[in-house]
């Protein structure tokens, strides 16, 4: 998310642009407009149109990517699965899906729904294409190309390795019979990784076969594609480890307090590096004004430790992004990975009654993960 911008939004689904997406849809477009059509049309039209209908189909293209994604994430809203935003990048698009399904149902056509638009998108383009065949015309060669295009993503969406659609289908499927997404989900990853791996060495037998542009490109997709289905396991994993869990079973609670005054230098000195401590309220009176926390004293120039007071470094408690006692550790896992943060305070009804930190989850997952609980 921090390398993207908005660009928009569509249905209260944020549509975001990666920096890498700049990368590939210059590489489509030089694809298309230098090779693909000078090489089917020859000296039809010159090399400026050419160029021109390259860029031009590089731009429906990705606005069929869109509405891949955005079926995806219009099922999955009325499937009552929160998406947050779709973001484009060097691999095409991807939709930030807030949670898992919670039936295989409603994975199962949340996964359809991408390859059937670009199906009735590459249908459409077909049509035209008939209608313009034999005309002369650049609408020929643009429909026939955005047909091929999107016929040829749909099928490849289908391929049953997750994290693909077809995937994602499969695991429908065994997640239906068996009951278990856990273990659906690994099946699927197994299958999904066998997919990439198989991408992999035919893209090194391409590269050894003279096509090296083809071949690393598919090998690349083939290596994004195994930490994909590796990644995506371990977040159904943890996300099971963690289930029922909550936030009050290990947050920390004996956070120092700081009273007003203290500076930074004296903060780091009798704190932070005598002690294992990484959560300091601020206080005033017994009522907790503020946290202050790594991050904020990386922000203070270290020639201003001396002079800068901890209660201008710090965080206003009510500016603080906040979770609480029973929120499950799942979903605040999600929130620091979405919001980059390291840490974030415990409140209730108001009060600060603790912090709970990333290097506390990933200990306590680590923990579970080698007693195997």
């Amino acid at each position: 998310m921090r390398n993207s911008f908005q660009i928009g939004k569509i249905s209260g689904i944020s549509i975001r642009i990666d920096y890498t997406w700049f990368v590939i849809f210059a590489l489509v477009a030089w694809s298309l407009g230098d090779q693909y059509f000078p090489h089917v049309y020859g000296n039809r039209w010159n090399h400026i149109t050419y160029w021109l209908i390259g860029v031009i189909t590089a731009v429906i293209f990705f606005g069929s990517v869109l509405a891949h994604e955005l079926a995806h994430s219009l099922v999955s809203k009325s499937r009552g699965v929160p998406v947050r935003s779709i973001t484009l990048f060097i691999f095409g698009g991807v939709a930030q899906i807030s949670d898992e399904p919670k039936k295989p149902g409603s994975e199962f056509w949340m996964a359809l729904a991408g390859p059937l638009t670009s199906f009735g998108i590459g249908i459409v383009f077909g049509a035209v294409y008939l209608m313009a065949r034999r005309s002369g015309t650049l609408l020929e060669a643009l429909a026939l190309c955005l047909a091929v295009i999107n016929l040829s993503v749909a099928v490849f969406n289908l391929i049953p390795g997750y994290p693909l659609d077809g995937g994602r289908i499969l695991r429908s499927i065994i997640w239906k019979i068996s009951g278990d997404l856990s273990g659906a989900t690994r099946t699927a990853s197994i299958v999904g990784r066998m997919v990439a791996y198989l991408l992999i060495l035919y893209g090194v037998w391409k590269v050894f076969s003279g096509d090296w542009i083809f071949g690393i490109w598919s090998a690349f997709i083939g290596w994004f594609l195994e930490n994909a289905a590796s990644s995506s396991y371990r977040q159904v994993a943890i996300r099971e480890m963690l289930q029922g869990v909550k936030v009050s079973k290990i947050m920390i609670t004996d956070c120092p307090k700081l009273p007003k005054g203290l500076t930074i230098r004296e903060l780091v000195d009798e704190y932070i590096l005598h002690t294992t401590h990484r959560c300091f309220p601020v206080i005033e009176n017994d009522n907790v004004l503020g946290v202050v926390t790594l991050q904020n004293i990386k922000e203070v120039p270290r020639d201003q430790w001396e002079t800068t007071k901890v209660e201008e470094a710090m965080t206003l408690l009510d500016k603080t992004k906040a979770v609480r006692p029973d929120d499950g550790l799942y979903a605040v896992l999600r929130q620091m990975a979405e919001e980059g943060a390291t840490q974030l305070p415990v409140i209730d009804n108001g009060q600060l009654v603790g912090m709970i930190a990333r290097d506390n989850l990933a200990s306590f997952i680590s923990a579970r993960s080698e007693l195997g609980v």
